[in-house]
């Protein structure tokens, strides 16, 4: 699954989390970035090719949904793609939907890729 919605039963009922306060890492021994809570991993895989870098896949564990997981996820896996001066290629549906809705990363976007 490249994004897991909260189930509307349990919206509102789980404990809020400062995710402020958690630390992405970039595992690049894995290709992915990923950060751990309670021990559940959260991850958003990639691939680096030249100048580029290819977003394949975003996934964050039932327990941790609706918490701002994945958005600091692509959060942190965009500011390292314009860190680094890579070009983003988000075949991942979850990071792409982030691009559109943080147009700010849309001039990183590679030639050709159109995220609405």
């Amino acid at each position: 699954m490249d994004c897991l919605r909260l189930p509307t039963t349990l919206q509102g009922k789980l404990p809020s989390m400062d995710i402020t306060q958690l630390k992405v890492f970039n595992n690049s021994e894995k290709n992915r970035f990923e950060v751990t809570v309670d021990g559940h991993t959260a991850v958003c895989e990639y691939k680096l090719v030249k100048d580029r870098i290819i977003y394949t896949h975003t996934e964050v564990p039932v327990a941790l949904e609706g918490k701002g997981i994945g958005s600091l996820l692509a959060k942190t896996a965009l500011a390292y793609a314009k860190t680094e001066g890579l070009k983003i290629m988000p075949l991942c549906p979850y990071i792409a939907g982030y691009i559109k809705r943080h147009p700010e990363y849309k001039p990183f976007l590679m030639p050709g890729f159109n995220v609405g």
